[in-house]
């Protein structure tokens, strides 16, 4: 399946990294060009990628990591997730959505079959995950990008900005979002997976987790609210597998280690996800 055309909505908002004007689609579709003249062409799976000059492209999901998202994501897992990401975004009619660190653009896909008349641009270090989130939905694009440099949007461009399980740059995501725009936050409660993170030995939710974001948004934004949701998922072996498999415990196990400890699961296990879905408004 082909990537769609670049949508011009989501386009006009994007900013060059170079020199931080705008863009305008250059040889029907086959890449951008800016005010100043310079030039990114669209990679052949239909994504871009706009790091700043020198920037050494960022580390991000593996091909692997990537696949295990896809598969965990389309069995339904998060589906209470996504639900509830979608309902915090749709209220007030965003026109604009940024997906920051938003992987395979399922989540975003999602929020815009709510919302028909809104573009929307995924964001993501990785280069296998824009790949698949140029084909998430033809009313957005993808572009590889680092999320702890100058986003490569233009100031106010956004209605609304998600982040989800991803890097947060303050600074950034407050200069990206209109007067009056929003920022929605998903992050993992001490809880989440609860069940298997002895077992597998898995990361752990950082307790300080919650006053670590504060720091880093308050700053620039205003909370508006928060919301716990939590659940219960049944699976079995292999979904645990891709779960861990689709995150960064999998920079930290072997697959050897790994494959001993899933043996040691009983066949299917209730595993608490549980996380919390913070929003955040610019208020100037």
């Amino acid at each position: 399946m082909s990537a769609p055309p670049l949508h011009p909505r989501a386009v006009a908002a994007l900013a060059c990294p170079v020199c931080a004007t705008t863009f305008t689609v250059d040889d029907g579709g086959a890449g951008l060009r800016c005010a100043e003249g310079h030039r990114v062409d669209r990679a052949r799976q239909g994504h871009l990628t706009l790091l700043p000059p020198g920037r050494r492209p960022p580390t991000g999901d593996s091909a692997e990591m990537v696949a295990n998202r896809v598969a965990f994501l389309s069995a339904g897992h998060y589906d209470p997730l996504t639900a509830a990401l979608r309902d915090a975004v749709v209220d007030g009619g965003p026109r604009t959505l940024v997906d920051l660190g938003g992987g395979t653009g399922h989540h975003l896909a999602h929020v815009l079959d709510h919302l028909p008349d809104a573009t929307g641009l995924v964001l993501d270090a990785s280069r296998y995950a824009a790949r698949r989130a140029a084909r998430a939905h033809p009313r957005a694009i993808a572009v590889v990008a680092d999320a702890w440099a100058r986003l490569p949007l233009l100031d106010g461009a956004a209605d609304r900005v998600l982040v989800v399980f991803a890097p947060r740059n303050g600074a950034e995501i407050a200069r990206v979002l209109r007067p009056g725009g929003r920022l929605v936050v998903v992050t993992p409660a001490p809880d989440h997976l609860a069940e298997i993170v002895g077992p597998l030995g898995l990361l752990r939710v950082d307790p300080d987790k919650a006053e670590r974001l504060a720091a880093n948004l308050e700053p620039h934004l205003s909370p508006v609210g928060s919301t716990a949701h939590r659940w219960t998922a049944s699976l079995d072996r292999s979904a645990v597998a891709t779960l861990v498999g689709m995150g960064p415990h999998a920079r930290h196990l072997t697959p050897e280690v790994l494959a001993a400890s899933l043996d040691r699961l009983a066949p299917s296990v209730q595993v608490t996800i549980a996380v919390d879905l913070g929003v955040y408004a610019r208020p100037w």
